[in-house]
């Protein structure tokens, strides 16, 4: 076999012979000969749901209900089914999912379902027929429903509450809210739980009996709808199954994927710093009928230079490419940015795509809708798109086996491998799915295979006190009152059932030895600062602050106090509050064409002003964000008209990202905007700020 090119590997400081890069020629191991041959489209035959289905629904009529079921097991039909029961007797049912792309997803299916005017959104960004009895939104927003029901001294309306995506309980940044939502929520209110298969379901369901006074019934479905098989792709473009077939250890490779492991000097597939020949790649797979495909790289500049590496995908179906060519134009013709998208040729001609959260989601939703009218050959994105949208292909290709979480890699656990798996195998569309282990310098061949039989992780409690949650819960409840309410917290109980068992965890033991004194802390600075009184209750401050639901809600607050906020100005109030919004480190040599004296002088008298109390927040031991000047600009000059390519040019991140900026910063608005009573003219302002800044392609049409 010849070699297109040879490099030298070190491994541990020592020169080892140089690894060969074989000539992609498709192939097939003899073994997966069966296998192939059951690819396929089932026939279209009448719906009948799964027994899970059935009592799942029989559970939520007399209890609550937690269902964990694979990816694409039809969990969002038992949702359908509870709602249209409630639906009938006159009641109204509140729908709550993690992202503002499933909330719109999910609207637009009950309202094809239930009729429009039946249906409602809440994400922040949209606010429909509010009243309607049939309510789609994101979880924050039900958990601010919960905390205006409980300062107002009345039960949500709701006869139904479901929390999609479930296992966000265990979410490092977001579980928090998912975990006050199943505290909060009054337990006459049946909650039916959707979960992806999570190991601790039984623990959840106890917590959840012990806390609510009734009980939560586990639903629990481990088949997946389409059959999954491994594959490993050889770097000579031999496919072969990944583990062996039967046995007790079913994680065990293959013998020649074990074989191709344990070489000293194993043929690659590129050089370690560039991607593989991904033309090539889709070559063989497009032979044995794999494709669509969704590949997981691991980053977003992978994604995007992957595109450019897929020229021999150029497709001889004529039909198909006219069908492609049409529904971009249908696409293009409701959002004119698309049609100066850098990556449009690549979709149009090579039916590929990059998805990833550095896109616009105007962008992104294009890709999902021509994926799932299979329009595409393959798409090339980051792990984000393993997390609760409707994305499915025949085969799924992983080249990492670990992943970013901000912070740093870490090997991939097996719920995230399963949410990622879970994309491969089209329900009503494919026989079966195929997951392709790819080789790489980030992939552990070895662990892929473990994590294809493990069982699910366990969901672990996440909560944790911040300035929001006390200044809200303080409006209608006493600090005794609040004590009472965290003993009711998941890591609470977690503790309880881990000293019942003698077991020591120690990421648990701190949290729950923290979890009380945390909060007394944060007291303690409201009291400190103005915002509670000696006895625990909330001053005038406290009492507006609250409505303040956003990330720095103290630092805002301060703002307001001191009355350094450009309250009479739209752009410029939208451009300070950015600042708050704003996360990232930030480059602050900015052309001065772009900085106008007048947002100069306002971001040093706000930076200025809010130093000493910033000082004292960090000095009480609470995290403060560093303001940087840039985001001001970068929504300055979007809320006073400039063009978008300008504006990327100032910010210098890409689209997502300053789409996501400008969102975060209308959703801190948002807020600025209920404080009608005490800031008249800066809601007023607020909300003109909100008209300046959410505008195309940040805002996009939801009816692709």
């Amino acid at each position: 076999m010849k070699s297109r090119r040879r490099y030298q590997v070190r491994t541990r400081g020592k020169s080892i012979r140089p690894s060969r890069i074989p000539k992609i020629k498709p192939g097939a191991d003899a073994g997966l000969k069966k296998v192939f041959a059951y690819i396929g489209v089932p026939d279209k035959t009448p719906f009948k749901p799964d027994l899970f289905q059935l009592e799942a629904l029989s559970a939520i009529e007399r209890s609550d209900c937690l269902v964990t079921a694979p990816t694409g097991a039809g969990k969002t039909w038992v949702a359908q089914q509870a709602i249209a029961r409630i639906y009938e007797k006159g009641g109204k049912s509140w729908y709550a999912s993690p992202l503002k792309a499933l909330s719109n997803a999910k609207y637009g299916e009950f309202s094809e379902i239930f009729g429009a005017e039946n249906v409602g959104i809440l994400t922040g960004d949209r606010k429909e027929n509010p009243d309607a009895p049939i309510i789609v939104g994101t979880t924050e927003i039900l958990r601010n429903q919960l905390y205006d029901a409980m300062h107002q001294g009345i039960s949500l309306s709701a006869g139904l509450a479901i929390l999609d995506e479930a296992h966000f309980l265990g979410d490092e940044d977001r579980g928090v809210v998912w975990e006050e939502i199943m505290i909060y929520l009054p337990s006459r209110i049946p909650l039916l739980l959707l979960s992806a298969t999570i190991g601790n379901a039984d623990l959840i369901a106890e917590w959840l009996s012990s806390i609510r006074s009734k009980k939560c019934i586990v639903v629990e479905e481990t088949k997946r709808p389409v059959p999954l098989y491994p594959l490993f792709f050889h770097p000579s473009g031999t496919l072969f199954p990944l583990t062996a077939p039967g046995g007790p250890r079913k994680s065990r490779l293959h013998k020649k994927v074990a074989a191709y492991v344990n070489t000293d000097r194993p043929p690659l597939l590129s050089t370690p710093r560039k991607l593989p020949p991904f033309g090539e790649i889709m070559r063989v797979l497009n032979k044995y009928h794999l494709l669509p495909a969704i590949f997981f790289l691991k980053s977003r500049a992978d994604c995007d230079h992957a595109l450019d590496l897929c020229a021999d995908n150029l497709t001889h179906d004529n039909n198909k490419k006219a069908r492609l060519s049409r529904r971009i134009e249908e696409l293009v013709a409701q959002s004119p940015h698309i049609a100066r998208h850098r990556q449009l040729w690549h979709l149009e001609h090579l039916a590929v795509g990059s998805h990833h959260s550095g896109q616009l989601p105007a962008w992104r939703l294009v890709l999902e809708t021509l994926m799932t009218e299979g329009l595409l050959c393959a798409v090339f994105a980051t792990s984000t798109v393993s997390a609760g949208v409707n994305f499915p292909a025949r085969t799924i290709a992983l080249l990492n086996s670990d992943k970013f979480n901000g912070r740093e890699f870490l090997p991939l656990n097996p719920t995230e491998f399963h949410q990622m798996t879970g994309r491969a195998g089209r329900r009503g569309m494919d026989h079966i799915g195929f997951a392709v282990a790819v080789p790489g310098k980030f992939m552990d061949i070895r662990l892929t295979a473990k994590l294809m039989t493990s069982p699910p992780t366990d969901v672990n409690s996440q909560i944790k006190i911040n300035f929001s949650m006390v200044l809200n819960l303080l409006l209608s409840h006493t600090p005794g009152q609040i004590e009472d309410l965290l003993k009711k917290s998941f890591a609470t109980y977690m503790i309880i059932k881990a000293r019942k068992k003698r077991t020591a965890r120690k990421h648990l033991r701190n949290e729950h030895k923290h979890l009380w004194q945390d909060f007394l802390h944060h007291l303690d600075f409201l009291e400190e600062t103005g915002y509670v009184t000696e006895s625990g209750a909330l001053t005038d401050d406290g009492v507006w602050a609250s409505r303040l639901r956003v990330d720095q809600p103290l630092m805002i607050a301060k703002g307001f106090r001191l009355k350094v906020f450009p309250e009479s100005d739209p752009a410029l109030l939208a451009a300070i509050i950015a600042l708050f919004v704003n996360e990232r480190e930030s480059d602050d040599s900015i052309d001065k064409a772009f900085k106008p004296k007048t947002l100069l002088k306002t971001f040093f008298n706000v930076k200025k002003s809010l130093l000493p109390f910033a000082t004292l927040m960090t000095d009480r031991g609470f995290d403060v964000r560093p303001l940087f000047l840039r985001p001001a600009v970068t929504i300055y000059a979007w809320a006073t008209g400039q063009p978008w390519e300008k504006i990327l040019s100032i910010a210098e991140i890409e689209e997502g990202d300053l789409a996501m900026l400008i969102l975060r910063t209308a959703d801190n608005l948002r807020h600025i905007r209920t404080l009608t009573q005490v800031f008249p003219e800066a809601a007023e302002t607020a909300a003109a700020s909100i008209d300046l800044i959410m505008r195309y392609p940040v805002t996009m049409d939801y009816d692709m």
